[in-house]
């Protein structure tokens, strides 16, 4: 064994070797030896903390080559376990079970590593690599030769991991105080700073002056925290993260004293938001009592992670809606029996259902969905960008209360549970009336309702749709004729409506008078006539269409052929002079002739008065903050040719090598790699070819080779279009096709 006098001189000489090097990595392979020889030992790894993720990992040169292992920062593993507790370790034998349960109940030695190789681990000296109270990373000893790993070793290894955790911090950029980033920004003098800090230990009351007397942004103290304790920092962000959902037993008062909020990303993975996460007894008690093995840390400030708890949001926090289900659920089971009539308005139900309006608005969803369950929670989901999420679950005792009070929102009646109903409600966010439309349905399991937020405000510009540039020429062109009719088809939510208000918002003019009639109005524009039909009153669209004859129009919109009485009468006002806009449920353009044509429709008249069919679907566009660029793969270029056609791959003047995005994932996008959608349209023009095969009622697959030698690029082809304009990735374009 080394005596105190070599071993200090070898401490001296890896400090001066530090010294040398500019990054860790670069030392590695001259510390290795002398580290190896002071200990005795066989093996040695040292693991970084990799600031972005909740893991550790070794790098090891070999040659040329920087091979990694990574491993959590859990029990599962012996460096895992030693970064969670921030405890040193001695283990006399790796493979004895019962040693390592006595240690933690779930510690794991990670054998893979020995399984891999002839190598077998006999013992192990591991300790943390603090600086600070902060966790850089984790050294680890193996195979002592002569012996066990004792005391003196561990004192040796602390000793060593000092000199290794200055190092680390120097080269991973970091601080040796909470607030140092701020003074060295000049956001604060060292001064102000120790005056703020010595007055106080709660973090809360120091972030607080720190804002308040010294007037510093919570992003810039946010920023601070996370280069000192190397994890990331989250703000409070209600549209990116929620409440984890979990079978946690951590009680609410216990979190907020602590400053700790459990959250979730869109994808449900678990983030512990903690104001100080270097406190390693707090991060293993949370752990034991969620049950949960796999979750990412971050730094919050203690303000915002209440506001994650629902304190002191000014309501209107993901917290506030876990405090309302607190609320129901502690309420009093008795009274189940009354339910439906007594509790509808009571507060916490009222505040429920306000919540999730503003919470669906707030995510800009498309739809509401209250979803009952057998002998479960009801589920509460919305659709984002044409994707379900998971937001909530309402106690089943108070899905009746709920339905109820959406119910008398929507003047629909609350004793009758037998029959589907349709009705509108309407609530105020940020001084903007937001209007639902309202469908309940009854299940087995009680009723199911879903709610469909309509587009407020303006029409969106012709120049925001998207189109390719010959796809928005020849729309131009259709919709400057003086007469005929134009359909916008495609399935439920696929943008229609929003594409004829660009339309008329293109040919909206004072000399041109226009009349819509739909169900409901969701788009208003000045200076177009609109009028809301009602079925119920025997107010239909070919009714609406025919006052609108009387009332000397130029344009008429009809928001839905859906008979063949509107389509009978659409076709009329298209011969006698008028250009009407209509929408369609069809899958693509050519389909639309024959599905109109199986209407009744007579084919001469139809096909003189069609002047376009535009069938178009939303894809998800990828998020323009984290999109990465990568070059085609040849199963890119393949599936490309195939889609397009080889007639007409010219069109698109592919460069060799094609680079291409693909989604990756932000916080812009909560981790999804998409942001928003954009439409892909299929635009079919009447020509005197196509109105022949009309006329003889050819078959869709002959009037869809006829239309693209006259210029129709299918939704597939639009869709790669999309894809080389850098709008969308490969995988929108397969949803598209797959329809």
């Amino acid at each position: 064994m080394y005596s105190d006098s070599s071993q200090q001189q070898t401490l001296d000489q890896i400090n001066a070797i530090l010294a040398e090097h500019s990054s860790l990595m670069d030392a590695y392979q001259r510390l290795e030896p002398i580290i190896l020889n002071l200990f005795g030992a066989q093996r040695m790894s040292i693991f970084q903390r990799r600031r972005q993720h909740q893991d550790l990992v070794a790098r090891f040169k070999t040659g040329k080559e920087t091979l990694e292992i990574k491993v959590p920062i859990s029990p599962m593993s012996i460096a895992g376990y030693v970064a969670l507790s921030q405890l040193p370790l001695i283990i006399d034998d790796p493979y004895n079970a019962e040693e390592l349960r006595e240690i933690h109940p779930r510690l794991r030695f990670a054998d893979k590593f020995d399984k891999g190789s002839d190598f077998k681990t006999n013992n192990i000296l591991c300790v943390p690599i603090l600086n600070a109270g902060v966790l850089m990373g984790v050294m680890q000893i193996i195979n002592k030769q002569s012996g066990s790993f004792n005391d003196a070793d561990l004192e040796t290894a602390k000793e060593l991991a000092e000199l290794l955790g200055a190092k680390f911090r120097y080269e991973l950029g970091g601080t040796n105080n909470p607030f140092d980033l701020l003074i060295h920004r000049n956001a604060i003098s060292d001064k102000a700073l120790a005056d703020i800090t010595e007055s106080s230990n709660d973090m809360r009351q120091i972030v607080q002056r720190l804002i308040s007397e010294q007037r510093i942004a919570e992003q810039q103290i946010g920023n601070s925290l996370s280069i000192h304790y190397q994890v990331p920092f989250i703000a409070y962000q209600p549209d990116k993260y929620h409440l984890y959902e979990g079978e946690s037993r951590l009680n609410l008062s216990y979190l907020k004293r602590n400053y700790v909020a459990v959250i979730a990303d869109v994808r449900e993975n678990p983030i512990v938001l903690m104001a100080e996460p270097n406190n390693a007894a707090l991060l293993m008690e949370i752990e034991s009592a969620m049950g949960i093995e796999s979750y990412d840390i971050a730094v919050g400030l203690p303000n915002q992670i209440l506001q994650y708890l629902g304190e002191g949001t000014g309501g209107g926090a993901p917290g506030e809606m876990s405090e309302i289900l607190d609320e129901i659920g502690t309420s009093s089971e008795e009274k189940e029996e009354q339910i439906d009539e007594l509790s509808d308005d009571a507060p916490a139900v009222v505040r429920l259902v306000s919540r999730v309006l503003h919470d669906a608005k707030r995510l800009n969803a498309s739809d509401i969905h209250i979803d009952p369950e057998k002998n479960g929670p009801t589920r509460v989901r919305m659709r984002v960008d044409g994707v379900c999420r998971d937001m909530s679950q309402v106690p089943n005792s108070h899905h009746s209360a709920v339905i109820a009070r959406i119910k008398i929102m929507s003047n629909l009646n609350i004793a009758e549970k037998r029959v589907p109903q349709d009705g509108k409600l309407a609530f105020k966010m940020n001084g903007q009336l937001v209007e639902v439309r309202v469908a309940t349905i009854p299940t087995v399991a009680g009723e199911g309702v879903v709610m469909r937020i309509l587009a407020s405000g303006g029409a969106m510009p012709m120049d925001k749709m998207n189109m390719a540039p010959t796809n928005r020429t020849r729309l131009e062109e259709m919709i400057k004729k003086p007469h005929g009719i134009l359909l916008v088809v495609g399935p439920t939510g696929s943008g229609k409506t929003t594409t004829l208000h660009a339309i008329l918002g293109y040919l909206n003019t004072p000399e041109k008078k226009i009349w819509t009639a739909e169900d409901p109005v969701e788009i208003t524009q000045a200076g177009l006539q609109q009028v809301q039909v009602s079925p119920k009153i025997g107010f239909t669209f070919a009714n609406a269409l025919r006052a609108f004859l009387r009332a000397d129009p130029d344009i008429i919109l009809i928001g839905e052929m859906r008979d063949k009485e509107t389509a009978h009468a659409g076709i009329e006002a298209s011969l006698t002079g008028h250009l009407v806009l209509s929408t369609l449920h069809t899958n693509s353009a050519p389909e639309t002739i024959t599905r109109l044509l199986d209407l009744g429709l007579d084919p001469v008249n139809f096909s003189d008065a069609c002047v376009g069919i535009l069938a178009q679907r939303l894809i998800r566009t990828l998020c323009g903050n984290c999109k990465e660029k990568y070059q085609a793969t040849d199963t890119d270029l393949a599936f490309i040719k195939r889609q397009y056609g080889e007639d007409f791959l010219a069109e698109l003047n592919i460069d060799e090598p094609l680079e291409l995005y693909r989604a990756k994932g932000c916080d812009e996008c909560g981790d999804t790699g998409y942001k928003g959608r954009t439409g892909v349209h299929e635009l079919l023009g009447m020509t005197p070819e196509l109105r022949s095969l009309v006329y003889k009622e050819a078959s869709v697959s002959d009037m869809k080779a006829q239309a693209m030698d006259d210029g129709m690029r299918t939704l597939v082809q639009d869709a790669i279009f999309k894809v080389i304009q850098g709008d969308t990735d490969i995988a929108q374009v397969q949803i598209v096709g797959g329809e």
